[in-house]
């Protein structure tokens, strides 16, 4: 009886052996022929913003760890040299501003009647020595006046004719105003000087360093009284989105996964929440396996980069971070385009 119950007891153990051993390579006991998990990191892009412009720093108003948006005031360079720069150039172009408003608006009534009036008073001066000189002429023409009378009043007679003249051209100038040609001479001078305050508005401009994009500061890079330049970075700033995991794919299961399907993606540092995810990007070339990467293939086996972008409305997912990605093999090709929605918004 012993040696039978013993028989019958090492039957019934194999049996238990191979029943769970096909359990789990069914996919009961983790992962299997239904579900990949494959191993990564969490990944993010960053940025480091840079002065467009050269000077000594004067002020950074933002911390390692802090929060910013999209066009926060990150940094400030010393500004005296180009406020001066500015004033000067707004003055000069406001000085050739109202030179070309004065000759659209050619001559003022004033100026014309003042001309006309000159001009009235001259005709009369050479009208009289226009008379006095036909008067010495006849004089010395019957002896009765002398020929340096006549010569005298010849010579007042013509200087008077003369003035009378360029008062009458001033005149005329000063009804027809200015020419055509001064006015776009002058109108290309300011347009020139506008270009010019606008160089010095934008270079002013530059001594502001603005966040391009929301994110956290990681680093600063340079401290106030370091020399900046646009290839001197003065701040890290990770972005916070998108966020992906960074993982990569045995050439065996390639053929099973697309772009857009859902994920479920895990980290170690918050055991029991998955976040919802969905392959963003498939590498079109192969390589080696990383050493970092940990999974059940050999590492000369060639894979393929995956990126699973990640729904993080918490900020609990950090650069670097160990994750695991399970991807659901079984998902219809018609599913909805996944992406961060209505619960992600409910998770802030």
């Amino acid at each position: 009886m012993s040696k039978r119950a013993l028989i019958i007891a090492a039957v019934l153990a194999a049996l238990a052996l191979g029943g769970g051993g096909w359990f789990y390579l069914r996919g009961g006991g983790g992962e299997g022929a239904d579900q990949l998990a494959l191993y990564g990191d969490v990944d993010i892009r960053e940025t480091r913003p840079a002065f467009n412009d050269s000077g000594p720093i004067a002020t950074i108003t933002v911390q390692e760890g802090a929060n910013v948006k999209r066009g926060d005031l990150l940094a400030t360079l010393d500004d005296s040299r180009y406020a001066a720069a500015l004033a000067q150039a707004k003055a000069q172009m406001e000085n050739l501003r109202q030179s070309l408003a004065k000759l659209v608006a050619g001559s003022r009534p004033e100026e014309i009647a003042q001309a006309k009036a000159t001009m009235d008073a001259l005709q009369t001066t050479y009208l009289n020595n226009e008379a006095s000189y036909k008067r010495f002429a006849d004089l010395a023409a019957s002896n009765s006046g002398t020929i340096q009378q006549r010569d005298d009043a010849k010579a007042a007679f013509e200087a008077g004719r003369q003035q009378y003249e360029a008062a009458r051209q001033a005149y005329l100038l000063a009804v027809a105003g200015p020419r055509a040609e001064d006015i776009a001479a002058a109108r290309a001078a300011v347009q020139a000087a506008e270009a010019a305050a606008e160089l010095a508005q934008r270079q002013f401009d530059d001594t502001r360093l603005y966040a391009p994009s929301d994110g956290v500061v990681e680093d600063r890079v340079l401290e106030p009284g370091d020399m900046a330049s646009p290839a001197a970075p003065v701040l890290a700033i990770a972005l916070l989105n998108p966020l992906w995991v960074r993982a990569y794919a045995p050439e065996s299961s390639l053929g099973r996964i697309r772009l857009g399907m859902k994920a479920s993606v895990t980290a170690d540092s918050h055991p029991g929440r998955a976040y919802e995810g969905w392959i963003g990007y498939i590498s079109p070339t192969a390589e080696f396996t990383p050493k970092t990467v940990e999974t059940p293939e050999l590492r000369t086996a060639l894979v393929y980069q995956l990126r699973v972008y990640v729904c993080d409305a918490r900020g609990e997912l950090r650069l670097g971070m160990p994750a695991t990605v399970r991807i659901n093999l079984n998902q219809s090709a018609d599913a909805p385009q996944p992406g961060c929605g209505a619960s992600d918004a409910a998770a802030r």
